[in-house]
């Protein structure tokens, strides 16, 4: 039988059988299962199964971790054994057991997700572009021009990203969002900042008041709530509406009523207060001796284990829209490497060689960008490796934010994550993992002594 077989098998033995799963789905290195009674679960003989990394329980759901690739193997054979996977069933399970800050967390996550690959790809041409540019190569304007396609053109549509996806996710139709967010960044409209910068809307007269109309290319929070909007405005004339005029008015409606509300009264306010957050977090940046970076660097990987960390993926969004630029995703990668120097330096210190191999080999995902491995199945059992991984990861961060690091996208990190530095950060991309690296497993290896 295959290793994948045999650890399904077990993994089924020791959490009460196929019967005791609800349901079950993966993520990228771990198997997640809703189970009907945790008190059947041997969290010790899972521990013990070869392969398995480690376990934990998040947001009621039984989470196993195997490893990126192994994981997808498991779960096919888990199936193959009759295991339900009800992808649906396990998520609405989990989102009920949720608190509210998890609950928005997750949300932001379902509606950015999708976005990350053509925003990552983007990054990756602009990397390229910085690469050639900085070689002195000169591109005829045929090829600028073609360029500029490559790295502008999500940008400059993102409002459509985001509304496609928001209305996605809340159960509306996606090319309704998807309209509806093109809208937002017609060519007719203003650029809303360029008004900022001090160009002139144009106006809409109602009632003896003129109101400033404008765009909103490379914004995301108009977008997020206009799609929200939309998406239940739609559900809602659905119930009234009947279905013989269905096609035509509900589409109808739900974009005469979006887009009013948004160009007059949502876009504006929640453009105002998307400005309002991109200058405080900037000034954040700012702060002297690179006080911004170690705060964010050192409680990056705490955020990540509470569920919460997807709130700021539309962050990133919005640096890249509006400065080209990710300086988050330069503190933020040397925290997720040191997590990985941390398991390293366990390894080091483990006597037992079995779990020694399986500990190097939950560090090194860590080093290409996903640390749960390393964090659920080393650091966070023994404690000591994961604080001292946050010291490093704040010494990495503020190393970031004192050189004004910053890369051209998001969505990879660590070793995958040089291509976003390919514009000329390189060594100070390099220096600021050594440094995280060096601290965390220096200080884990000196203080930490194995107990096992």
């Amino acid at each position: 039988m295959s290793k994948e077989h045999n650890v399904a098998t077990e993994i089924l033995k020791y959490v009460g059988g196929k019967e005791n799963i609800k349901s079950m789905e993966h993520c990228a290195t771990r198997l997640r299962l809703i189970l009907k009674d945790k008190s059947l679960i041997d969290e010790k003989a899972i521990e013990n199964i070869d392969g398995v990394k480690g376990q934990f329980f998040a947001a009621a759901q039984f989470q196993i971790i195997l490893g990126t690739g192994f994981v997808n193997k498991v779960y096919a054979e888990m199936k193959k054994l009759g295991v339900a996977s009800d992808g649906g069933s396990v998520k609405e399970d989990a989102y009920a057991e949720m608190s509210i800050p998890q609950k928005i967390s997750r949300t932001l996550g379902d509606i950015f997700v999708p976005v990350i690959p053509v925003l990552v790809a983007t990054g990756l041409f602009m990397g390229l572009r910085g690469l050639i540019t900085n070689l002195g190569v000169e591109l005829s304007p045929t090829l600028d021009i073609l360029s500029q396609v490559l790295t502008d053109t999500a940008f400059i549509f993102l409002p459509a990203l985001v509304a496609w996806s928001t209305v996605k996710k809340f159960g509306g139709t996606p090319v309704v969002g998807m309209v509806l967010g093109l809208m937002l960044v017609a060519p007719q409209l203003p650029n809303a900042w360029n008004v900022a910068g001090g160009a002139d809307p144009i106006y809409l007269d109602i009632l003896g008041l003129s109101l400033p109309i404008v765009g909103y290319q490379g914004s995301v929070l108009p977008a997020l709530a206009l799609g929200i909007i939309g998406a239940k405005l739609e559900k809602s004339l659905r119930k009234f509406v009947p279905d013989v005029l269905d096609l035509i008015i509900t589409p109808f409606l739900t974009l005469l009523i979006t887009m009013i509300l948004g160009l007059l009264i949502v876009g504006p306010i929640m453009h105002s207060l998307e400005e309002v957050i991109f200058t405080a977090f900037k000034s954040f940046l700012a702060l002297p001796l690179g006080i911004g970076g170690l705060i964010i660097g050192g409680i990056n990987q705490v955020i990540v284990v509470t569920g919460i960390h997807h709130i700021f993926n539309a962050l990133e969004v919005e640096l890249l829209a509006n400065t080209g630029v990710n300086p988050y995703n330069a503190i933020i990668t040397g925290a997720i490497a040191a997590q990985g120097a941390a398991t390293l330096a366990v390894a080091l210190r483990t006597r037992d060689k079995k779990k020694r191999t399986l500990y190097i080999s939950s560090a090194i995902p860590a080093f290409l960008g996903i640390t749960e491995p390393a964090i659920f199945g080393v650091n966070l059992r023994f404690l000591k490796p994961f604080a001292f991984a946050l010291v490093g990861g704040a010494a990495s961060g503020m190393f970031a934010a004192m050189l004004g690091l910053a890369g051209s996208g998001m969505g990879i990190t660590v070793i995958p994550g040089i291509l976003l530095y390919l514009n000329g950060n390189i060594m100070g991309y390099l220096l600021t993992h050594l440094i995280g690296i060096a601290v965390s497993f220096a200080i884990t290896y000196i203080f930490y002594k194995s107990e096992e």
